[in-house]
């Protein structure tokens, strides 16, 4: 194969490489954390788990149906019924499918809408938990930005730096500057080619961070997408919208209205039960539905008289319960008291969940329209410290500066530039705090 031949393969290789690194915006890394994001997969877990409980307490006022099977052997003594004149004879087999209804239970919906909005909270959760997991996106993918953003500044410190230190050797050579400038000059560059080092750390570690959250299985090789540079507008703040769009208030709504349900099903229990319960089956002394030979007409009878020779076996029964709650010792007073307890405290955690956002909202919106009216100035001080250290440069070819001021002026550039930087992506999380409060992200 032909050198040239070779170095095709390799770009095309290397070409398929770069093609697979992913570019990340704000709105699929958002999107990648909700569908990967461990925090809302236990959410989902918690609520799939109260659909359950729901259906599980409209199940329980719905007939349930059981199976009896029992034998019963009794010591013999010489009559039908044995030993134990309780029993119906030496051997009782129970045969029997059993129907059981709480009958008040069809009127007593408690339970079912108790777990209805138990639901509702583990489903507001699971939103609460997205946009928790959404503020730690937003702010490791503008720490990436800003990261890089940083790295470049470092580079072009570096070059400025080189440039300086070049400068300081040929003037030395000329005999115009003291070796001491070299040296300084030498020692600024040193620090710059380490900034630049810690730049690219600090670039890893924020992708490290972003990417646990963003792939199914942990990945740093991607880049993101530098929006700082886009203008972005202050949205006007709406408190009733957000507040109706707030997981966290729909949260602590459902639990205020399970806490209520609570406080009537505690109350159930100073009410009476009423069962229906239906038998049908065998409850005698063969195993058949119909008995061979001579039997006992009833099953404790000791005269011959009362022999017959088929005794029918299958058949059915019923019983009605009423059972009447007469004393406990306070015990369904407490229940009932402790479940009024939990509702105030339900109310008390909406109302400071309706305060606390709106505190949330003031706060995103000063820390929006603060983070906005710096970036005018901080964009003015770059141009100024630019234009500083040119102008500091010249007068050190011209003998008026020394190498400290022309140090102390890629100093200020450097924290200029890379302050920039800090402001456009402090307001950007500012402002994607506010939209998320606000439900618009």
């Amino acid at each position: 194969m032909h050198w040239y031949s070779m170095r095709t393969v390799l770009f095309m290789v290397a070409g398929m490489v770069v093609a697979q690194t992913p570019t990340i915006s704000l709105q699929d890394a958002l999107e990648r954390a909700r569908k990967y994001g461990g925090q809302i997969q236990s959410a989902n877990f918690a609520a799939l788990q109260a659909r359950e409980d729901r259906a599980q307490a409209r199940a329980n006022t719905l007939p349930s149906v059981n199976a009896l099977n029992q034998f019963i052997y009794t010591e013999g003594n010489g009559t039908p019924s044995g030993v134990f004149v309780a029993n119906d004879g030496v051997h009782v087999y129970n045969e029997q499918a059993v129907v059981h209804e709480d009958l008040l239970s069809l009127v007593r919906h408690g339970e079912i809408r108790r777990a209805m909005a138990a639901e509702a909270v583990a489903k507001a959760k699971i939103e609460v938990a997205s946009r928790g997991l959404s503020a730690t996106v937003i702010q490791d993918y503008y720490a990436i930005v800003a990261a890089q953003r940083k790295f470049g500044n470092s580079q072009t410190s570096l070059k400025e730096a080189e440039r300086f230190s070049d400068l300081t050797q040929k003037q030395e050579k000329g005999g115009e500057v003291a070796h001491a400038d070299v040296v300084k000059a030498q020692i600024d560059l040193q620090q710059r080619q380490r900034d630049v080092r810690e730049a690219e750390l600090a670039i890893e570690k924020a992708r490290i961070a972003l990417g646990v959250l963003i792939f199914p299985s942990f990945s740093a090789d991607f880049a993101v997408v530098d929006d700082l540079a886009e203008p972005a507008a202050l949205p006007a703040v709406d408190g009733a919208a957000a507040a109706s769009l707030s997981p966290d208030i729909k949260a602590a709504t459902a639990g205020v209205q399970e806490a209520g349900w609570e406080v009537s099903v505690a109350r159930y229990q100073f009410l009476p039960s009423f069962g229906l319960d239906f038998f049908y089956g065998i409850d005698a002394n063969q195993f058949a539905a119909t008995s061979s030979g001579l039997s006992d007409a009833t099953g404790r009878s000791t005269l011959p008289n009362y022999q017959i020779t088929n005794r029918q076996n299958l058949g059915y029964s019923a019983q009605v319960t009423l059972t009447v709650p007469v004393w406990n010792w306070g015990a369904t007073r407490s229940k009932v008291k402790q479940a009024e307890l939990k509702r105030d405290q339900a109310q008390l955690d909406l109302s400071l969940a309706q305060r606390t956002l709106q505190s949330n909202l003031a706060t995103a919106y000063a820390e929006s329209r603060a983070a906005l009216a710096e970036v005018d100035s901080l964009r003015s001080s770059v141009d100024l410290a630019t234009e500083s250290l040119r102008l500091t440069v010249l007068r050190y070819q011209a003998g008026e500066a020394t190498a400290l001021e022309v140090v102390d002026a890629q100093n200020t550039v450097t924290t200029a530039r890379n302050a920039n930087d800090d402001g456009l992506a402090r307001y950007r999380v500012a402002l994607a705090n506010l939209k998320m409060l606000m439900g618009s992200l």
